[in-house]
């Protein structure tokens, strides 16, 4: 088990939300991240309302739905991704919007951060062009929806270190 492991979710709408859920369910320290407040919220309505269904299934106990939320840090703010071992790009699918996020992350966080996109169209090479840390880039696609959907496509570039996609499958795996 990854321990004390820092993920952050860029982007709260359907996917981000559950990418999110999943990793706080996981035993992971969330930040989710929307320039939105509102759908912040929204998406913290989401997720609960999809925990209590789990509560309702005997899947998981009242106990755990609120360990869960509690894993869960909702902000507007970028800059407090600095600290963050693993950020996960779920911004729509619009090139210049995620390249836009990319760079600003890359001159934001520590070194050693590793930057997935969960896109499903643009290229991850492409992303990883755009930062100094190519090494580091990888793409995480996950399925929607993501609490239920026990599938994670990895995407590597030619840049991407065996660490990295090492560090990425044994994430996978601990999200179930």
């Amino acid at each position: 088990m990854i321990e004390n492991f820092k993920i952050a979710v860029i982007g709260s709408g359907t996917m981000g939300n559950g990418i999110a859920h999943t990793a706080a369910q996981s035993g992971f320290k969330t930040l989710l991240i929307d320039i939105n407040e509102s759908q912040l919220n929204k998406a913290l309505s989401t997720i609960e309302n999809n925990l209590d269904r789990q509560v309702n299934k005997g899947v998981i106990s009242q106990p755990d739905k609120q360990n869960i939320i509690n894993n869960i840090l909702l902000e507007t703010d970028i800059n407090n991704c600095k600290e963050m071992d693993l950020v996960i790009e779920a911004v729509p699918e619009k090139y210049d919007l995620k390249v836009s996020v990319f760079k600003e992350l890359d001159s934001i966080c520590k070194e050693s951060t590793i930057l997935a996109s969960n896109t499903s169209s643009i290229s991850i090479s492409n992303l990883g062009n755009q930062t100094k840390r190519p090494d580091k880039i990888i793409g995480m696609h996950f399925m929607n929806p993501v609490p239920i959907m026990k599938l994670v496509e990895i995407i590597n570039t030619i840049h991407t270190s065996k660490e990295t996609t090492q560090l990425i499958i044994d994430i996978s795996k601990q999200m179930n």
